[in-house]
């Protein structure tokens, strides 16, 4: 009998249980699948309204934000995929992945973190309050403000808090920086480039989600993934005004011309390339055809050497970094310049893209540079150190 007692009273616990389960969904968690696949949707619609240049269809979903900012900008896609979903009561916090497409650049999808708050409406649908790049994200343009858009012949250029006519100059520029980097480099890349221009070094360092300090003084820096492939999003040139709005006209050619070869190059430029190859060689581009002579272009070497203080190595990786000593970085660059202007004159200029090829091929750092000077340079690593250090004292003395 007893027995039974316990084998009823069992049977009306999981009864309950049961009951409870259908009411509130085993600790909510039906309810939040729920709320997840209605704030997915609100997302969709969001991002048909982005791509269908619907501001009605967007408000729909949500407060404006951004959306007329990037009324110009040219977009082939836009998406949205939730992450995470936290839900207090009528309000919720998601996190999404964002992936976007520029119409006639992105071969694939830039992404980017965002972190939207919503809302509960008055008849129960969830409403973007925010919609904002998640923490530790990179800003986009269209968050600092409406984006202008100038397009080159070889370059589309987009800034905030820039005229039109200020962002016509920077595609003028870009327009000869191609075909001058293709002319060295080669024509097996996409030979076109995208050019951000934000309205501030703050506004810039946004752009990158670093400090503004790690920019204070670069004219511009490019992002991409080295030894990326063809499918990958297209590079983005990013100026520093601030900087770049001090140089003259051909100080201003050099920096662009000098990222463009960054964009050219990235496909061969992998873990095994030395900085002061990547950085040197797009500074030899960056300087063809200016007529700035050794002395000219890099000061801080030429007074290094004069001094007799002629550097023992090439330049260590760790040289590039933005430490504050702006004198050790302009050594790191015009070294780097100066060992590919040597390779050029002695061996070619031929000889020098073959030789960044090369480095570049090797799976790892080990041995790549090693590899390459032996094989296309017929030369060794004691040997083409012992003639840069030579070259150094001929062009400076």
């Amino acid at each position: 009998m007893a027995g039974r007692r316990r084998a009823s009273g069992t049977r009306v616990v999981v009864a309950l249980c049961l009951l409870l389960v259908s009411l509130v969904g085993c600790g909510g968690r039906p309810d939040t699948d729920s709320a997840r696949a209605e704030v997915q949707r609100v997302l969709d619609g969001r991002a048909a309204a982005v791509l269908d240049g619907d501001r009605a269809a967007f408000l729909r979903t949500g407060a404006q934000d951004w959306f007329g900012n990037l009324r110009a900008v040219p977009l082939a896609d836009w998406s949205y995929r939730l992450t995470r979903l936290h839900r207090t009561g009528d309000t919720a916090t998601a996190e999404a992945e964002l992936r976007y497409r520029v119409q006639g650049y992105d071969r694939a999808p830039v992404t980017a973190g965002r972190t939207l708050r919503l809302s509960l409406d008055a008849g129960g649908g969830w409403y973007v309050e925010a919609d904002r790049p998640a923490k530790g994200s990179a800003e986009q343009l269209w968050d600092q403000g409406q984006v202008n858009v100038v397009r080159g012949d070889h370059s589309l250029v987009m800034g905030a808090g820039q005229s039109a006519a200020a962002l016509r100059q920077y595609a003028e520029l870009a327009d000869d920086a191609v075909p001058a980097v293709s002319q060295a480099w080669g024509t097996d890349w996409a030979r076109h480039v995208v050019v951000l221009v934000p309205a501030s070094l703050a506004d810039m360092a946004g752009l990158l989600a670093s400090p503004a300090s790690s920019y204070r003084g670069i004219a511009a820096v490019t992002t991409g993934e080295t030894g990326a492939p063809a499918n990958a999003p297209a590079d983005r040139i990013i100026v520093n005004p601030d900087a770049y709005g001090v140089l003259g006209a051909t100080g201003k050619q050099v920096v662009l011309t000098h990222e463009t070869t960054h964009v050219a190059t990235r496909a061969h430029t992998t873990a095994a390339t030395p900085l002061w190859l990547s950085e040197g060689y797009a500074d030899w581009v960056g300087y063809l055809g200016s007529g700035r002579s050794p002395s000219q272009a890099a000061p801080e070497l030429w007074s290094a050497v004069t001094e007799g203080r002629v550097p023992q190595e090439l330049p260590a990786d760790a040289d590039f970094g933005f430490t504050g000593d702006s004198g050790r970085l302009a050594r790191a660059y015009e070294s780097g310049w100066m060992a590919c202007r040597m390779i050029a004159e002695r061996w070619g200029e031929v000889r020098l893209v073959e030789f960044y090829r090369a480095v570049g091929a090797h799976e790892e750092r080990a041995g790549a540079v090693e590899g390459a000077l032996e094989e296309v340079l017929g030369t060794s690593p004691a040997e083409f150190t012992g003639e840069w250090r030579e070259y150094l004292r001929a062009q400076f003395g």
